[in-house]
């Protein structure tokens, strides 16, 4: 299950809040490697680190790094302060944070009473990746909207694996982070995806928010086996705390896999089946016989969701201006359009609906 491999730490390459990147010296040559120095200490060059090497190994495009689990000669500080929600439960790097929500959080008392988000807008996505498009539609539409990121668990669990989020928070488009279920690492911490929305407003007091996966994605090429489908179940939790869920669709015209082109099959089942409560789908106005044919396949969802035409026109421009790269499996912004267009209508949408 696990590829162990001991080596030394060579070089630093680069580092973002929470991550570094490193090359290590290993029996089979040189590896990339990427530490979390809250965790296990900030490696240096010359150290000698344990690292799990499965992902690099398997070839992951998202995760192809060895990770560093210890640096056995340097362990770090014990921590200190409050915090006893622990993360990662029970595998070997479970982690103790401090949970907005627990006993002793300066924000218990609020979220202990908290109960609805007050119609907050809050786009829920099936990937990471729409982010940053999503953002670029919202605030082409609305400058200087205060939006907060929640971060399920499906994908990368530490929130500083994405360089994205890093950068984002960094210019002021997110207001903060919100790590709920086993994802750990935000600027707030919280246990659930309801949590995780009541932190986002009543803490970081966002006028928006988005909800998405962390980097990384789970799929097994069968109807109900994706990391995704708790996009259905993100809707229903913003529902029943009174907010406004706006369904970003999954689009694409540069995949190839039949069940991802047009309007992915991830988003008609996590919408169409999982989702119970009624949200806003934004659709994008594309041109041609690809637009008609998202428009049909959109039509699905049309049963239990509000179906928004959303023109295009001015979002290409706004997404060639991102403050970060955008990809998504690998494609960038002009061999998958659509892809990202559709991320940022949802965003120009939702904008609408900030107060």
């Amino acid at each position: 299950m696990i590829r162990w491999r001991k080596g030394e730490v060579v070089r630093i390459r680069r580092e973002w809040p929470g991550a570094v990147e490193l090359d290590v010296s290993v029996p089979e040559g040189e590896c990339r490697a990427l530490a979390y120095p809250p965790l296990v200490g900030r490696p240096e060059p010359g150290d000698e680190v344990l690292l799990n090497t499965t992902a690099l190994a398997m070839g992951l495009g998202t995760g192809g790094y060895a990770m560093v689990v210890a640096v056995p000669n340097r362990l770090p500080e014990d921590p200190q302060g409050p915090g006893h929600l622990v993360k990662a439960r029970y595998t070997p790097l479970q982690a103790t944070v401090l949970g907005a929500d627990e006993q002793g959080s300066p924000h218990h008392d609020v979220l202990r009473e908290a109960d609805s988000v007050d119609g907050l807008p809050v786009i829920v996505a099936d990937l990471h990746s729409a982010l940053p498009p999503i953002l670029c539609g919202l605030y082409d539409a609305r400058p200087g909207l205060r939006v907060a990121y929640v971060m399920q668990d499906g994908g990368a669990l530490p929130a500083w694996f994405s360089m994205a989020a890093a950068r984002l928070r960094e210019i002021g488009w997110l207001a903060g982070v919100v790590t709920v279920g086993q994802a750990f690492g935000g600027d707030v911490e919280a246990v659930t995806v309801h949590t995780g929305l009541l932190a986002a407003r009543h803490v970081l007091g966002a006028e928006v928010a988005v909800v998405a996966q962390g980097p990384g994605n789970l799929g097994t090429g069968t109807r109900w086996g994706f990391s995704g489908v708790s996009a259905g179940e993100a809707v229903n939790a913003v529902a029943a705390l009174e907010g406004r869920p706006v369904a970003a669709l999954r689009v694409s015209e540069g995949d190839k896999r039949e069940r991802h082109h047009g309007v992915s099959h991830h988003s008609l089942t996590a919408y169409g089946r999982v989702a119970l409560s009624p949200a806003d789908v934004p659709v994008p106005d594309l041109p041609g016989e690809f637009g008609d044919l998202v428009r049909r396949q959109a039509e699905a969802l049309s049963v239990r969701h509000r179906l928004v035409p959303v023109a295009v026109d001015g979002l290409h421009e706004a997404l060639r201006a991102s403050p970060v790269r955008l990809s998504t499996m690998g494609r960038g912004l002009e061999e998958d359009l659509s892809y990202f267009l559709a991320s940022a209508a949802a965003g120009r949408w939702a904008a609408s609906l900030a107060s």
